[in-house]
């Protein structure tokens, strides 16, 4: 029996939303950059106005109208999101978005009887929750989608809301010095959700189920350098992240060398030297060696990244000549590589300028999605096994008999 794909109108609406999940991330990464993630010092109200309702000549002030559009982009991003779960789901996911609904509205309004602390976040449930509902009850068309598709939407419904969450009380908590933590958490998982939204479109792609079989031996070494790729590229996010949400500036302020060294001077009198340079020059805030070894661990990494990613171009040119697509994926994560090491380089160059800085975090979540695709391609090829086998009594080769060639099933 032929399984009914899903309409392209899906994998169309998820594309949509992988692109506003990106304009999201570069929005994020232009409040940090310019330090103006409290330029709005209440959530989710702004200003004591609602969110929608905040007059524009207050919100074109200063760095109000950067932290103010992060926040209204990521309420289109929240309703997206939404709808593709519910388009993802179809009828089956009436009932457990219905009750998700109203649990998050008894769970915001319970929230509201704690004290101002909790407030902000019993209007975010309350407010996410009443979408939600809306949303069950909305009639949608039933799409075939697999379950890894539906197990995607739903994993990018809890991410989009836990986000949300991170993002505001980012803001409540700040007065109690757990922004950091809250701001690193809300960076890190802004890419890994942009990742899921980018894998659903993948996967509901007409593109993803035709691609052509390759064998084992073709396959099998990239699968390591495309999957090792992305988990150092995923690595070096977490240890962007951290130091750009320490908002101490460069730890390191030139390139490539390091205070005029390969590697440098990280003793206390040293360091002490360099911060009494960084309040003469640039009045930043003071640096601490762990500060200095990040940055120096942050460049190593980049230069293993360039090096894998590199390897694994050459060797998708040799092995998967006969895949054109995949060959181009595979020539454009690198060329990813190089402009975000160029970027990188720039941010230093420039006194880690808040537009270059931007760029560099879009070209790194681009980077990590790419290698991702890359990673999922190399497993979803055709891999034919050969193994011990039999005859069967009316001399039909058997799965396993020699010469055989068992094949492994698509991922849908």
């Amino acid at each position: 029996m032929n399984q009914t794909r899903p309409s392209p109108w899906l994998m169309r609406f998820a594309l949509c939303a992988a692109l506003a999940t990106l304009g999201l991330v570069c929005i994020g990464g232009l409040v940090t950059s310019k330090g103006v993630g409290m330029s709005v010092p209440d959530w989710p109200t702004s200003f004591g106005y609602g969110m929608f309702a905040l007059p524009i000549s207050t919100w074109l002030t200063g760095g109000v109208f950067h932290e103010h559009t992060h926040r209204l982009w990521a309420s289109l991003v929240g309703v997206m999101i939404v709808g593709l779960t519910r388009w993802i789901g179809g009828r089956p996911a009436r009932w457990p978005l219905a009750l998700i609904g109203i649990l998050e509205l008894a769970a915001g309004g319970g929230l509201l009887l704690f004290g101002s602390d909790w407030r902000g976040a019993g209007h975010f449930l309350a407010g996410i929750g009443g979408v939600v509902l809306l949303a069950a009850l909305v009639w949608v068309r039933h799409e075939p989608a697999s379950p890894l598709l539906r197990w995607l939407g739903w994993s990018a419904f809890s991410m989009v809301q836990l986000q949300g969450l991170l993002g505001g009380l980012r803001v409540v908590l700040d007065k109690y010095s757990l922004g950091f933590e809250m701001g690193l958490l809300h960076g890190v998982l802004g890419q890994l959700f942009f990742l899921v939204v980018c894998l659903i479109a993948l996967f509901s792609s007409s593109w993803w189920k035709s691609l052509p079989p390759a064998s084992e031996s073709r396959v099998s070494w990239l699968r390591f350098y495309f999957l090792s790729g992305t988990v150092l590229i995923l690595a070096q996010l977490i240890l962007g992240a951290t130091m750009r949400h320490q908002h101490a500036g460069l730890a390191i302020p030139d390139f490539p060398l390091a205070y005029g060294k390969v590697w440098p001077a990280m003793d206390e009198a040293s360091v002490a030297a360099y911060n009494s340079q960084r309040v003469e020059t640039v009045s930043y805030n003071s640096i601490t060696a762990f500060q200095i070894g990040l940055q120096m661990a942050h460049r190593i990494l980049a230069g293993l990244i360039l090096v894998s990613v590199a390897a694994a171009f050459a060797l998708t040119r040799w092995r998967l000549a006969n895949i054109p697509s995949v060959v181009k994926f595979s020539t454009c994560w690198l060329g990813l590589i190089l402009l975000q090491v160029l970027l990188g380089a720039t941010t230093v160059w420039t006194d880690k300028s808040a537009d270059i800085a931007t760029g560099h975090v879009a070209v790194g979540a681009l980077s990590l999605m790419t290698g991702s695709v890359l990673t999922m391609i190399s497993f979803r090829l055709i891999v034919p096994v050969r193994t011990p086998g039999r005859i069967s009594d009316a001399g039909a080769t058997l799965p396993g008999a020699p010469g055989s060639v068992m094949v492994a099933p698509h991922l849908k």
